[in-house]
């Protein structure tokens, strides 16, 4: 597949997870994890430069979940690096 066409199914790829989000929908890719909207309640925050407390509004955010599979091809690789490498003696 050329770069070119790479780069379009990725992009396509991608606005699919984007309109499905905006929808309201979850996005489950099997193995990889899952795209979804949570919501973020209103809260009160403090601005550190004025120390005045303001309320910031509700909101929602996208939000992604590691699957299993993707967790364990992580974790398997951070082992790898994390393995004393072996001396050699003269």
């Amino acid at each position: 597949m050329s770069r070119v066409k790479a780069d379009e199914a990725v992009n396509a790829v991608l606005e699919v997870i984007t309109e499905s989000l905006k929808s309201g929908d979850k996005v489950t890719l099997t193995g990889f994890g899952t795209f979804e909207v949570r919501n973020r309640a209103a809260r009160m925050v403090t601005d550190i430069r004025t120390k005045q407390k303001k309320m910031t509004p509700a909101s929602q955010r996208p939000a992604f979940s590691a699957g299993a599979v993707l967790k364990a091809a992580v974790s398997a690789k951070k082992e790898e690096h994390s393995k004393p490498a072996a001396s050699k003696k003269k």
